[in-house]
């Protein structure tokens, strides 16, 4: 532990810029619980089968995973991790570096959970701030003897190490503590600090205040000493505690991120996100930032928390972004979980991966996020399999003959020749579009789909994740759901297979009637972009076959409507290198 002062420069966003090679990302977090105790096995028909690792996401050799950050040419990607796999109550703060948000390299671990401290419970998680040039700090979680949450800092050891191997905590945590009307089991997960107008820092800490979810703010001088404001930067009166807050500007311009600590051109608007434990989804509101009341504007009240706009309708929690300064870019990490059963978890000896990164930026009509995965992971792309002007008839499949269907990219554009024939929406669908995708599902004939792609999908079609689109008609409009049907995504007994859904909103929809997906298949991993990135869905499946013999991907028609493929490309991934060196 150490005492710290801070050479305190507030760096203008020129200045931040003019450094490209120090990036910083923030830290993905949550607070749930696996138990591992069992090395897994390598050549089985069972759920322990090395077949359910994945071959190019993130993820650790072994035990247990739920977390991301970025430094000095290195992305980095710091994750809460149990080293001993026997009890989650060990946390600390692995940590792996990279020059690609692909390959990956570990190191020693960088915070571990110190006896008779702030954080002697565990450290839990954080995110991470520069503060000049050479200045990167953490904020992490941490739960002191009276399992009271509390705000904690550490600062690099050695500045000028490009791994950042070595942290050191300062001596006057914890920084910040939950007093007065603050629950002290719900105060969790510091944001990424950015500057005010007045020279001084803000960070927000995700909190239960008086029974519900918000994003208590704090200011600060010199990012050690900080003072509540009288109101919170955002609260609800519906849901309960708000995790993993994240706090950012938006353009509506690809690939184009912003410094949340730069002035304003008045084009931007703000993303307000927060991690709900009421449905374990990642929600987040539009809006503006009101610098000098400081607190956060929406654009569009909406009271009910379950309708608020979703990161991810999948298994997707616990998001964290940062500005990559390197390429002026936003980028998005998030979690996702199991979805077999915990004593498999137990038996495998692992859990939980990273997604891939994510591009985010705000679409051009200013209502809704648009999320793409990196342009690196196109690197890993082989093998490449064209498909152009093809006709599915309705109940007709067309297989997509990739190398390797178990890990592939697929691109493919639905052009629909008539949508007069489109069934009528009804609007109490909008509440529960899970419900619908489970009701109407990849096997329900509508006049318009279902239509999309099969993956992992086994020969014999007994096993299969379906990713697909309908369209309804609605007052002179057409509402296209995207769903994922994991129903039949395994013949394994005890899995949690779900259908998963949401609705899109594409522009120039009735003009062009196009609609593009996007799949990246990893194993026991399926994500899928609709509509150019305006609603993902990640899912986490198991397919039997994937241990026995070879899956399969077809693109399929099961609605009335004959749909034209207007372009399809896939490939076969190769493998990254992730975790598997040390130094």
């Amino acid at each position: 532990m150490a005492s710290w002062n801070l050479p305190w420069f507030h760096y203008s966003i020129a200045i931040y810029l003019s450094f490209s090679l120090f990036h910083f990302s923030s830290l993905i977090c949550t607070n749930g619980q696996r138990i591992f105790l069992y090395p897994q096995s390598d050549k089985v028909s069972s759920i322990v089968s090395k077949q359910y690792r994945t071959s190019y996401h993130f993820q650790p050799p072994e035990n247990w995973i739920n977390g991301p950050m970025y430094f000095n040419g290195m992305y980095h990607l710091f994750y809460q991790y149990n080293p001993n796999g026997s009890l989650w109550g060990d946390i600390i703060w692995a940590h792996s570096v990279s020059t690609d948000l692909i390959n990956w390299i570990r190191l020693e671990p960088a915070l571990t959970r110190t006896s008779n401290s702030s954080d002697i419970i565990g450290c839990w998680s954080g995110s991470a701030t520069i503060l000049s040039l050479t200045n990167p700090v953490i904020l992490y979680t941490g739960a002191n003897s009276d399992n009271q949450q509390v705000q904690n800092m550490a600062v690099p050891k050695n500045r000028s190490d490009p791994f950042l191997r070595e942290w050191i905590k300062l001596d006057q945590n914890p920084l910040i503590r939950p007093i007065d009307d603050l629950d002290p089991g719900q105060f969790r997960d510091p944001t990424t600090g950015w500057l005010g107008p007045d020279g001084l820092w803000r960070i927000a800490v995700g909190a239960e205040l008086n029974g519900h979810g918000a994003a208590i703010l704090y200011k600060s001088e010199d990012f050690i000493h900080w003072n509540r404001t009288k109101m919170p930067l955002h609260y609800t009166n519906s849901s309960k505690v708000w995790e993993c807050p994240d706090f950012y500007p938006v353009l509506a311009t690809k690939n184009q991120g912003l410094d949340p600590s730069a002035p304003g051109s008045g084009k931007e608007k703000h993303v307000l996100k927060m991690s709900l434990t009421d449905t374990r989804k990642d929600y987040y509101l539009l809006g503006s930032y009101d610098e000098e009341k400081d607190i956060f504007v929406p654009d569009k009240e909406i009271k009910d928390y379950w309708m608020w706009p979703r990161i991810d309708f999948g298994n997707y929690y616990a998001s964290k972004s940062f500005f990559d300064s390197k390429r002026g870019r936003r980028i998005l990490c998030g979690w996702t979980n199991e979805s077999d059963s915990s004593s498999d978890d137990v038996a495998k000896g692992w859990a939980g991966i990273h997604a891939i990164p994510r591009s985010v930026w705000l679409d051009q009509n200013g209502k809704q996020l648009i999320q793409w995965p990196v342009e690196e992971i196109e690197s890993l792309r082989a093998n490449t399999v064209y498909l152009s002007n093809a006709e599915l008839k309705s109940g007709s499949i067309i297989e997509i003959n990739v190398t390797d269907a178990s890990q592939a990219d697929v691109e493919v554009e639905f052009v629909l020749p008539n949508l007069e024939s489109a069934e009528e929406f009804d609007t109490s669908w909008l509440s529960d579009p899970d419900r619908l995708c489970e009701t109407q599902n990849a096997t329900w004939r509508g006049a318009i789909g279902p239509f999309g792609l099969y993956v992992l999908t086994s020969k014999t079609l007994d096993e299969l994740t379906a990713v697909f689109f309908r369209v309804y008609k609605d007052e002179g409009r057409y509402m296209v759901l995207m769903c994922a049907d994991l129903t039949r995504s395994s013949l394994r007994e005890g899995m949690y297979r779900p259908a998963y859904g949401g609705f899109l909103d594409i522009p120039r929809f009735i003009r062009e009637k196009k609609i593009s997906l996007r799949t990246l298949i990893d194993h026991s991993v399926v994500e899928s972009f609709g509509g150019g990135g305006r609603a993902c869905i990640t899912s986490r499946v198991y397919p039997l076959a994937l241990t026995i013999d070879k899956t399969h991907i077809y693109a399929f028609n099961y609605g009335s409507s004959t749909i034209n493929i207007s372009d399809l490309t896939a490939w076969t991934m190769k493998k990254a290198t992730v975790n598997q060196n040390k130094i």
